[in-house]
């Protein structure tokens, strides 16, 4: 692979987490920059690191991660965006609510996680490709980092505007990325 198609796979596997942290960040209270590249660097050395375990895998899994990972990335995408509806919709609790709107590690690897599940299936097929899979998953962590720090910064201003509601819409948001990555494999299995 050339230098081009590196960087374009990179910003192509980044797009799920960019929609994923404009949700997250709409669900913060006045996120930072510091709050913000915190995300990003989480979800950027998850996705990072799929790639590369996807790799790993190799020949043999490949068939296997291909027939479950839309699967996975959809339930893990549907539960957090109902967990966000959810707490979208409970009344404020006055000034711990924005202790609360901190998002976690955990949370936030569990949202990394759950937008990289298709970077390991690439990974898999990059087995069976002449690539440096270091520098891919380089370009793909560095892409993520940025595209989430931007992310929930413009989600900070969604939630600025439109208050729980942008908690709500981010919510739909996981969802719709998990309905459309389920989507995709589904319509390209047919």
């Amino acid at each position: 692979m050339n230098p081009i198609s590196i960087l374009l796979l990179g910003f192509a596997m980044s797009t799920d987490a960019f929609a994923a942290a404009i949700g997250k960040g709409a669900g913060m209270l006045r996120p930072r920059l510091g709050e913000a590249l915190r995300a990003g660097v989480i979800f950027g050395a998850i996705e990072a690191i799929t790639p590369v375990l996807g790799w790993l895998l190799g020949r043999g899994a490949s068939r296997f991660i291909q027939a479950w990972d839309h699967w996975l990335a959809f339930g893990l995408l549907l539960g957090l965006g109902l967990h966000m509806i959810w707490a979208g919709l409970q009344p404020d609790q006055g000034d711990t609510v924005e202790v609360a709107k901190r998002p976690g590690f955990v949370g936030l690897a569990l949202t990394g996680l759950s937008t990289s599940i298709d970077a390991l299936a690439v990974g898999v097929g990059l087995a069976f490709v002449d690539v440096s899979i270091g520098a891919v998953a380089v370009v793909i962590g560095l892409c993520t980092c940025c595209m989430v720090t931007v992310g929930i910064l413009l989600g900070r201003v969604l939630g600025a505007v439109v208050g729980k509601g942008a908690e709500i819409a981010g919510g739909v948001v996981l969802i719709g990325v998990g309905a459309v990555i389920l989507y995709e494999h589904l319509s390209a299995a047919a």
